[in-house]
């Protein structure tokens, strides 16, 4: 990997935001990164290699940061959504044991073998992209207050349980590797909860502001970074080292600064470097010569929607359950994964994102829908 093709990976990002830039379309910027690097990637002209040392370095440090800043958007603190976190929790487990049964009969179809991977993805959700929906469409109420936790739980679950699924013959391996991830952040989370309290973090951030030292930040990549060199040593993904610290630093409190300068890092550079790459490493024409995994990423996207629509059953609206079906980072995490391991055929890391832009096509619905049935907060109204 040269400059150039670095300049031409963060020229092509520019793609996302244009695709993103109309507000009432609610489009995740990460599916115009994915496009770019399908475009110029193994699908496309192949002017993307993703078997590049350096290029897939440069994505794995952007995946654990995409995952670092979505784990801090999971809102750990509001005590609104501590009460809510029964209905949700329930919600969550019968969506993943209608998804479990979906999973099995899809199974049944493709026999890949593939049943517990299945039933995770259409039992995930994703903070990262119902959080911003609900936010720009000013959602409220305590049907909405109620999904918040659910899909946290979901994510943060099913984030846990994807190194399981995805190669059960060292299911026992991985799930070692993921207790030690996660008993490391949980020391990351005393230690900063410690530095919190004492008041060392304030006066580390008065000095880091007045001298431009950054020292929040690069404490934080310094935890990060370790976090993931265990996930590495234990066969774990560096999605959960990264989810793992951004819910540790959520509950402590997530300082402004810090939020501003991982915002600029990751949107700006490392998390187009990992969505291009991703697009790049993926080999879409493989669906057209086994049209059955386009069947497959269609199911599962259908799927998702059809386990989150378990919550009318606790009288959850039909458009939040919709919308709790967005998922974008187990998927991904899962072709990523998959590919790296070589325990998915051909073309089925396709599908996999396939069935994800289902669900992000179906909650960018489901979010409008529920706008028009008068599931907003009193703020919205007013405004």
């Amino acid at each position: 990997m040269s400059f150039t093709v670095l300049a031409v990976v963060i020229a092509v990002g520019l793609i996302g935001p244009l695709l993103a830039l109309r507000r009432g379309w609610h489009i995740p910027v990460v599916l115009g990164e994915l496009l770019a690097g399908v475009i110029l990637g193994k699908t496309g002209f192949g002017y993307f290699v993703a078997s590049d040392d350096k290029f897939t370095f440069l994505a794995e440090i952007g995946f654990g940061l995409v995952m670092f800043v979505a784990g801090t958007h999971v809102p750990v603190r509001d005590e609104s959504l501590r009460k809510a976190i029964r209905p949700g929790l329930l919600r969550a487990v019968v969506t993943g044991i209608v998804a479990t049964g979906v999973a099995y009969a899809l199974n049944a179809v493709v026999d890949t073998g593939h049943v517990a991977l299945y039933a995770v993805l259409m039992a995930s959700s994703s903070a990262a992209l119902v959080l911003p929906i609900v936010d720009s469409l000013g959602l409220g109420g305590r049907p909405v207050v109620e999904l918040l936790p659910q899909v946290a739980i979901a994510d943060a679950a099913c984030i846990v349980a994807l190194p399981l699924a995805i190669d059960p013959p060292h299911a026992g391996r991985a799930a070692l590797g993921a207790l030690a991830v996660i008993a490391a952040g949980a020391v990351a989370y005393v230690l900063l909860n410690w530095a919190e309290r004492s008041g060392v973090r304030r006066r580390a951030h008065k000095v880091s502001e007045d001298r431009q030292f950054a020292i929040e930040l690069r404490v934080s990549l310094i935890v990060l970074f370790a976090l993931a060199r265990l996930a590495t040593a234990t066969h774990v993904s560096i999605m959960l080292a990264g989810f793992v610290l951004g819910l540790a630093v959520a509950a402590v409190g997530e300082p402004r600064r810090l939020a501003r300068q991982l915002f600029a890092l990751t949107e700006g550079f490392l998390g187009p470097v990992f969505f291009v790459w991703l697009g790049a490493s993926l080999d879409l024409r493989e669906l057209l010569t086994k049209p059955e995994f386009i069947g497959l990423g269609a199911a599962l996207g259908l799927g998702a929607v059809i386990s989150h629509l378990s919550g009318m059953l606790t009288r959850q609206p039909m458009s939040l359950g919709v919308l709790a079906s967005a998922q974008l980072g187990v998927p991904v995490a899962a072709a990523t994964l998959g590919t790296t391991l070589h325990v998915l055929q051909p073309g089925e890391p396709s599908a996999l994102i396939l069935g994800a832009l289902v669900t992000i096509a179906a909650g960018v619905v489901a979010g409008g829908i529920a706008v028009r049935r008068g599931l907003v907060s009193a703020k919205a109204v007013s405004g």
